[in-house]
């Protein structure tokens, strides 16, 4: 019946092809008939009213991405009350290429502090940002500066270790300027570093190190939370702000995000956060020694010249 009707006949014809009554047509094209089921009505997303204001962020930070927690705490203050899930899948079509997976290298508490610059802006008005990483417990120090000389190196790494309220073993650094003159200097791994910076390191109690030329994933921790502080902290604050901050202000804002955002974050590879993993970690840096006079000294020196 199906086929006959797909022919184009009607239902008098055919009954009387098949011998049935018309009736009896009729209930078999209606058995056979595929089921007509009501739309489905579109189901609002929650994160609808916020998708305009997503995307003007992103194209804000562009090239730069906002990572996921970062615009989940935005829309949260103007209201949204979705998950992060939700809100990982819309912002997932707007990411070029996942990072490639990396072998972490850990380190026993109190043992090492990786160091790092990242620069942020050049020219006139040059921005960068010390970055002291704790090996073990991955709790973070840092300070913006608009110098990277060795002065500020080491104030920088005075204020990170009254920071922790302790110094590691060891200190670990690319090749800065500030800090080496000459790799195997005395030989294999026997380093040429900077007087001055060599005097530092023997009144706090920590021994530099230098990771592999060419490897920045030996200080992978600091390089990583370079980036975390980039995406998490920086381009957000500026992005949103549309402006340039002033040295004061950022080492304000950046020492409350340290406090409420970094230090208290999970840490995926190690199931804890650094505030939790540092409480072990303290009680193993050395106790603080007195400040550094010779760097006192030299300040006093520079205040003078000025």
């Amino acid at each position: 019946m199906k086929v006959l009707k797909k022919q184009g006949k009607s239902i008098r014809q055919i009954a009387c092809e098949t011998g049935r009554s018309r009736n009896t047509v009729r209930k078999s094209l209606r058995a056979n008939a595929m089921p007509k089921y009501p739309k489905r009505l579109q189901v609002a997303s929650k994160l609808d009213p916020y998708k305009e204001y997503l995307v003007r962020r992103v194209e804000q930070a562009d090239p730069y991405f906002l990572p996921a927690p970062v615009l989940l705490k935005e829309i949260q203050e103007q209201g949204y009350q979705g998950k992060l899930t939700i809100l990982k899948d819309f912002l997932r079509t707007f990411r070029k290429k996942e990072e490639k997976p990396i072998q972490r290298y850990e380190t026993e508490p109190g043992e090492q502090m990786q160091v790092d610059w990242v620069v942020l802006r050049k020219g006139s008005n040059p921005l960068s940002a010390f970055i002291g990483v704790l090996g073990h417990s991955r709790k973070s120090y840092t300070e913006f500066t608009q110098s990277e000389d060795e002065l500020t190196l080491l104030r920088c790494h005075q204020n990170a270790f009254e920071y922790f309220g302790g110094v590691p073993k060891k200190v670990l650094y690319d090749n800065m300027k500030t800090v080496v003159i000459e790799r195997d200097k005395y030989g294999k791994g026997e380093h040429g570093f900077q007087k001055t910076f060599l005097d530092f390191s023997k009144h706090y109690g920590f021994t530099p190190k230098l990771c592999h030329p060419y490897r920045p994933q030996t200080k992978g921790k600091v390089e990583r939370f370079g980036g975390y502080l980039k995406h998490s902290f920086y381009y957000p604050l500026i992005t949103k702000k549309g402006e340039e901050l002033p040295l004061g202000k950022l080492n304000y804002e950046v020492k409350k995000w340290l406090k409420e955002v970094a230090d208290p974050r999970r840490l995926r590879e190690r199931k804890s956060s650094p505030n939790k993993l540092f409480e072990k970690e303290k009680g193993c840096l050395q106790a603080l020694p007195p400040p550094y006079l010779g760097m006192i000294m030299e300040l006093e020196v520079e205040a003078i010249e000025q």
